[in-house]
């Protein structure tokens, strides 16, 4: 691993701040502080990176979110990740608790081959993921068209793209940018800035021995 070292970047920034939007988009609530833990440790080829990282994020009602991410997930395990959340929910008038439980490492499908291949790691049996990214046969032509949520993120954003460019004039175009915010099915600098302020905290944090550094928003966000 050449681009995940201990001075660029970290875990957290790369796989947690996810779950930070998933809160986000779940509860409608914004990150307050930031600290994040991390374990430095040698990749296969020497560079030093934070292998582990064990941030907590605390929200502007009060709420915690908890992100461990390791990439020294078990060589043998039978999926290429372990990821998932545990999300706990309080009604305030009843006082009646509930959850939500997601594995992400389990989509649906799962296979035993005859023997492990030949690859560093490989093992026999493996949960993999269908939805992701796949060719299909075309029912229009010849060749093979890309299917799944991995495919279509892409397709999503070029063609967003492909819309404010062709709206008109400078005007039109930021109409356009304003009615792609609302619909609310791209990441873009208005309706997720807040996760650029908690990998910027993140990474103070980091540095520092985990300590915990405010997210500020108003007319001069920031951090610390």
């Amino acid at each position: 691993m050449h681009w995940c070292t201990t001075d660029q970047t970290d875990f957290f920034t790369y796989i947690g701040c996810h779950y930070v939007d998933l809160v986000a988009f779940i509860t409608g609530l914004r990150p307050a502080a930031v600290s994040v833990h991390g374990i430095p440790d040698a990749f296969p080829n020497g560079n030093v990176g934070y292998l582990y990282t064990d941030a907590r994020i605390i929200w502007e009602n009060g709420a915690v979110l908890n992100v461990q991410n390791g990439i020294a997930y078990p060589n043998q395990a039978a999926g290429g990740n372990d990821q998932g959340i545990c999300f706990y929910t309080k009604d305030e008038k009843t006082g009646q608790g509930g959850f939500v439980s997601h594995v992400d490492n389990y989509r649906g499908v799962s296979y035993c081959a005859i023997e492990a291949g030949s690859d560093p790691g490989d093992t026999a049996h493996h949960y993999v993921n269908p939805d992701y990214f796949q060719m299909v046969e075309r029912s229009d032509g010849p060749g093979l068209r890309p299917v799944g949520y991995g495919f279509r993120a892409i397709e999503q954003l070029v063609a967003a793209a492909l819309r404010v460019a062709r709206a008109g004039d400078l005007s039109a175009r930021q109409q356009e940018i304003d009615r792609i915010d609302a619909e609310g099915w791209h990441a873009t600098p208005a309706n997720s800035f807040y996760n650029e302020l908690v990998v910027e905290a993140g990474r103070i944090s980091i540095l520092n021995n985990g300590v915990t550094v405010p997210v500020r928003y108003g007319d001069e966000p920031g951090v610390g």
